[in-house]
């Protein structure tokens, strides 16, 4: 991972990331200091990703997650390497400490793993766990989906289309991680027309582990495959809107088998 790929987030806004202050419990700690990250080592560790923005949250742990979120949806973050919070945590202007609570979630996500006294390893994924998160998406979305295509009104529907646009616009971008976030927000929008709350936490959730890279560093919807997954968003909400249910059943599943 290069040295551009993720810059320091230094704003000094109230929501922004903030600089480190000096010798205090919001500095980095130095490399072999006492509060040195638990013993991880850094010397001749490869630069941390560098994110295309700073997240405005509330939140410096939220600032944090959601930028290595996007680190490893764009392959920034390489699967089974190795990176240590106090040097991530240079990389956007915090202590370590922001940096390992948000790896410790991205462990309980599976997308990385405990390495003692280094850090945390990005996990290698292959096609087969990419093929079988899609084959479980499909076993869900795709009943609830042909459910509220016979209930849910055309005016909802129609409602969607500008998140549908968002995705086509993501996708022309070329840019992995806003895509990643448009299309989950999409399919979000889409299954929030049930009302089930816990469905729509469990489908976000294999969604995002569908969209990190695989072994190698390949990626989900490479360039023009972009395209084409947006474009599939703006079919089916025209589908939708105009109640063709047998265009719709078309649709979603051959949307779901592209995922595999």
């Amino acid at each position: 991972m290069g040295e551009d790929a993720v810059p320091a987030a230094r704003g000094r806004g109230r929501d922004a990331v903030p600089a480190p202050r000096g010798r205090g419990q919001d500095t980095v700690p130095a490399a072999g200091a006492p509060g040195a990250a638990r013993g991880e080592h850094t010397h001749g560790e490869r630069p941390g990703p560098r994110s295309g923005s700073v997240v405005q949250r509330s939140s410096v742990r939220g600032q944090v997650l959601d930028a290595l979120r996007a680190a490893l949806v764009a392959g920034d973050l390489k699967p089974g390497e190795v990176y240590s919070a106090p040097v991530l945590g240079e990389r956007f202007g915090v202590s370590a400490t922001p940096v390992r609570e948000a790896m410790q979630q991205l462990t309980l996500e599976g997308a990385v793993e405990v390495v003692p006294n280094r850090g945390f390893r990005v996990v290698e994924r292959d096609a087969r766990e990419l093929a079988e998160l899609a084959e479980v998406r499909a076993l869900i979305e795709v009943p609830v989906m042909l459910r509220l295509a016979r209930t849910v009104p055309a005016e909802r529907w129609a409602e969607l289309r500008p998140l549908a646009e968002v995705t086509t616009r993501a996708a022309a971008s070329g840019c992995r991680a806003t895509y990643a976030e448009s299309d989950r927000a999409f399919h979000r929008a889409m299954l929030s027309l049930s009302g089930n709350d816990q469905l729509v936490r469990i489908t976000e959730d294999l969604h995002r582990r569908a969209q990190w890279p695989l072994v190698g560093g390949s990626v989900r919807h490479p360039g023009a495959d972009l395209l084409a997954d947006a474009a599939e968003h703006v079919a089916l909400v025209e589908a939708l809107v105009a109640g063709e249910l047998d265009a719709v059943q078309s649709l979603v599943r051959e949307h779901f088998a592209g995922e595999g």
